[in-house]
């Protein structure tokens, strides 16, 4: 069943933006009495299509189901990446659980954006990033901030890591055995070529930890990806 997300809840209607009513009228083609998921304040109802040859009207059923997912809040750090490879972590990490995406301005980063692109680009990640919760019924979408500086992650609150190529002894694995009561981790990962060792000594001094992710060097799309497996199986509520 197709489902979308609503900011706003009036009476016993959800009211969607106006890309997902032209969803709904011109690609899905759905008819009135069509039932549809609608998820507001993470809680997700049964709707029926009302009036769609006018204004589409969403009105609530009943309530379909209430998730309760773990706790735990994963930040991702990453840098700016081209578009096809940054679109790919947008999205499958949004389906592994990420809660939210920072990027950052780091030296070795190929892509440039200037201040004033900030916005547009957050409108088309957030875009990516809301699909990406819709398909994997997700009750939530991941925050996306605007591009920092490594400087700017000072204030950040909670276990913080950065994938090192330099790193041999601290790994993943122990990393997390030891850190099992957390409730928040941010995970810092380098643009193509790596973080440089100023950089990753300024992310030391910010109190992020140095973590080796094995033998093998993986291509920058590969990191969130392994990454965050490893912690939705450490994490898994059975």
């Amino acid at each position: 069943m197709q489902r979308y997300f609503s900011k706003e809840k009036i009476d016993n209607k959800l009211i969607l933006n106006n890309d997902d009513l032209y969803h709904i009228k011109k690609v899905m083609r759905m008819k009135d009495n069509d039932s549809i998921i609608v998820v507001h304040e993470k809680t997700a109802y049964l709707c029926c299509i009302e009036n769609v040859k006018d204004n589409i009207e969403i009105v609530i059923k009943e309530e379909y189901e209430k998730i309760n997912y773990n706790s735990l809040e994963i930040v991702l750090i990453i840098p700016l990446l081209k578009e096809q490879k940054l679109d790919l972590i947008l999205q499958k990490s949004t389906e592994l659980g990420v809660t939210k995406i920072i990027p950052f301005l780091a030296e070795r980063s190929i892509i440039k954006l200037k201040k004033e692109e900030y916005d547009k680009k957050i409108d088309r990640w957030t875009k990516i990033v809301k699909e990406a919760s819709e398909q994997s019924h997700r009750i939530d979408i991941p925050l996306i901030e605007k591009p920092k500086n490594i400087e700017d992650l000072i204030d950040i609150e909670g276990l913080k890591i950065v994938c090192s190529t330099k790193e041999k002894e601290k790994n993943i694995r122990l990393l997390m055995k030891n850190n099992k009561s957390c409730d928040r981790i941010n995970i810092v990962i380098g643009p193509e070529g790596g973080l440089t060792d100023k950089e990753e000594e300024k992310l030391n001094k910010l109190g992020f930890e140095s973590i080796s992710l094995g033998t093998r060097i993986m291509r920058v799309e590969t990191v969130p990806l392994f990454i965050l497996s490893i912690l939705n199986y450490e994490f898994m509520e059975w």
